[in-house]
């Protein structure tokens, strides 16, 4: 009988030489070197050697962080990538080594010391083309989601609210639109029955993350020409001490409120007035089906600080959802708080709720962290866990400013979520040669994107020179 196979036979052998997969993750790890994280962080961990290191912290923490951006969901699976590609970019430290860094060298007291070597990352970062354009607001949005536990013998894991059963960290991210993921400016790791509005954790991560920020980009609460911040939260947030604190810190606040029967008499007395105006997208164009009414004067805001306004938003409910009893006139009824005086933003009305409204891009930055090491946390002990998640943060902030310096010019890559930019950037094949006492990484020419990648990569070099 005759074969009827069209295609010729492969053969397959495990010889190869001078091949690399995944080398696209050097150029985070470059970008570890050049922002100076990495000798930061060896500057805060030296205190917690005894004698001389064969790899230094700030080497082993930049490592970790690559490999997570990378999709290491552990630190087995971390050390295993960076050993792979030593030939290249040099020795990398064993799982032990990695995990001691974890569970021993960064414990609570150290945790300030890396949470401010990441700020210095980013203020050269920002200095080198990563900052955000000038238009006047710098949006920073917090929200806190679950970090699902399987077993029950890492400390401080218990029920969370959703009646699962892990941890409810509590993030903050500067709101980067012209990137995917944002950047990650602060994390606070708490355990699972952590409330949703305890206002004393908002206000320990608006703390962090001001002091993430450059120092020329943080507010002045004595100088109203100083830098604008705003801090969007859902209804998690809208508590009067956290509202205080943000008043306290120059910042603005735009928070998610509790539609109730005082809301919602307010609600009704507007569709008696008349008062409600369309809604509109982020195009500027009229939003179909929706419409926004202030409604300061009909709820009592005394309590709140000084210029605080309510704004409600009506809308048709989606095919088949169900209204609520706070719901009005068959009509989905949501609201928000905020101390953005009139005139302040385009739009009036609307383009304050359309500013609010965006806040739900953290939702997006939340799923790409979950894609890099957020899922679960792979420690016992809860420092280590705690240390795990300024990782995390570190591998957001390094594809942001690497998207942000590197890709630019290249929309579909800068704009690509995190999977997408694994495919494309990080996991590229590449061939190395070497010669005149130089190591090459040859891209693969027929990858659709390899001279995106190596312009991107010099493009990030001469930026820091």
């Amino acid at each position: 009988m005759k074969n009827n196979a069209t295609g010729s036979r492969v053969k397959v052998s495990a010889d190869g030489h001078g091949v690399l997969s995944h080398a696209g993750v050097g150029i985070l790890r470059e970008m570890a070197d050049l922002t100076g994280l990495s000798a930061q962080v060896t500057a805060v961990l030296a205190d917690t050697y005894r004698g001389p290191w064969n790899y230094s912290p700030g080497t082993v923490f930049a490592d970790l962080a690559a490999a997570v951006a990378d999709g290491a969901d552990c630190v087995d699976v971390a050390a295993q990538g960076c050993g792979g590609r030593e030939h290249v970019f040099g020795p990398s430290a064993s799982t032990t080594t990695m995990w001691r860094l974890l569970d021993q060298r960064i414990d609570s007291a150290h945790l300030p010391g890396i949470r401010a070597a990441r700020a210095r990352a980013r203020e050269q970062a920002w200095a080198a083309g990563a900052a955000p354009p000038d238009t006047g607001w710098l949006r920073i949005d917090i929200d806190a989601t679950i970090t699902i536990d399987h077993s029950d013998g890492k400390e401080n894991s218990a029920a969370t609210w959703k009646k699962t059963y892990g941890f409810h960290p509590l993030l903050a991210f500067l709101d980067r639109p012209d990137i995917a993921g944002g950047e990650a400016l602060a994390g606070l790791l708490r355990p699972g029955n952590a409330g949703s509005n305890t206002a004393a954790d908002h206000v320990t991560v608006l703390g962090w993350a001001l002091e993430s920020l450059p120092p020329a980009f943080r507010p002045d609460p004595h100088d109203p020409a100083g830098q604008k911040i705003l801090v969007r939260s859902d209804s998690a947030g809208a508590t009067h001490a956290f509202a205080d604190a943000c008043r306290a810190a120059g910042v603005g606040f735009s928070f998610g409120f509790t539609i109730d029967d005082r809301v919602r008499a307010a609600a009704e007395t507007l569709t008696a007035r008349a008062a409600w105006t369309a809604a509109i997208d982020a195009d500027g164009e009229v939003r179909d089906g929706a419409w926004v009414a202030e409604a300061t004067d009909l709820v009592g805001l005394d309590a709140w600080p000084t210029g605080t306004r309510l704004v409600l938003r009506k809308e048709r409910p989606h095919p088949g959802a169900q209204l609520r009893f706070t719901d009005s006139d068959g009509h989905r009824i949501t609201g928000f708080i905020t101390d953005t005086g009139r005139g302040q933003v385009p739009g009036g009305l609307a383009g304050l709720e359309l500013r609010h409204r965006q806040h739900a891009r953290v939702e997006d930055r939340i799923r790409q962290a979950k894609a890099s090491g957020l899922r679960g946390l792979p420690c016992h002990r809860f420092d280590a866990n705690a240390a795990w998640l300024e990782v995390v943060l570190t591998a957001t902030d390094l594809v942001a400013w690497t998207k942000l310096i590197g890709f630019g010019e290249h929309p579909d890559l800068a704009r690509c979520e995190i999977d997408t930019f694994r495919y494309r950037v990080l996991h590229v094949a590449a061939r190395i040669t070497r010669g005149a006492r130089a190591v090459r990484v040859r891209i693969d020419a027929s990858w659709q994107w390899a001279q995106a990648i190596a312009d991107a990569w010099q493009r990030i070099r001469c930026a820091f020179t």
